[in-house]
């Protein structure tokens, strides 16, 4: 079996995310990163898309490109195999303590962890904030109806550099 043949999920929406999850009321203020649980760790995530975009590095910065991760789904910015995101794709990164604070910073600028780790709160059109998945397409900060490319597309990436405000 390819790897790349994994049962791909249909059932999940950005706000099947966000229902019935028992946590208390803005835990993000209370703790730090490090303390939280995997529930509120993953519900940091506004579902924006934007850590799924290759990117290039040259001499210690990084560079965003609109070519995206073949399992990326543009709609609605989820991961078709997100459970089994780490046994296909050999270099996706883990969201972890690590990633968040590794120079050049590699997340974008409006990332709830990079945000939270570096003394922000979570912006006012974050799902948490409004207890709408769909807020952050409503506020066009997610890859939802941006020019993307899938990567399987791409030749050279150098081509694909983009310089959006909120990378």
């Amino acid at each position: 079996m390819q790897k790349d043949n994994i049962q791909l999920k249909k059932a999940t929406t950005p706000q099947s995310r966000f229902k019935n999850q028992d946590v208390e009321p803005e835990f993000w203020k209370k703790k730090k990163l490090e303390e939280m649980n995997k529930t509120e760790w993953e519900l940091l995530c506004d579902g924006c898309g934007k850590c799924c975009l290759n990117k290039l590095e040259c001499k210690g910065k990084i560079y965003f490109t609109n070519a995206h991760c073949r399992f990326l789904n543009p709609k609605n910015c989820l991961c078709r195999i997100y459970e089994h995101r780490f046994d296909v794709v050999k270099d996706c990164r883990d969201i972890d303590l690590k990633a968040i604070r590794e120079k050049p910073r590699w997340l974008p600028r409006t990332c709830a962890y990079w945000l939270l780790d570096n003394g922000y709160d979570l912006p006012s059109w974050h799902p948490l904030k409004t207890g709408k998945a769909n807020s952050v397409f409503e506020a066009g900060v997610s890859l939802k109806n941006r020019p993307l490319i899938n990567e399987s597309e791409v030749e050279d990436y150098e081509d694909y550099i983009v310089d959006w405000q909120d990378l």
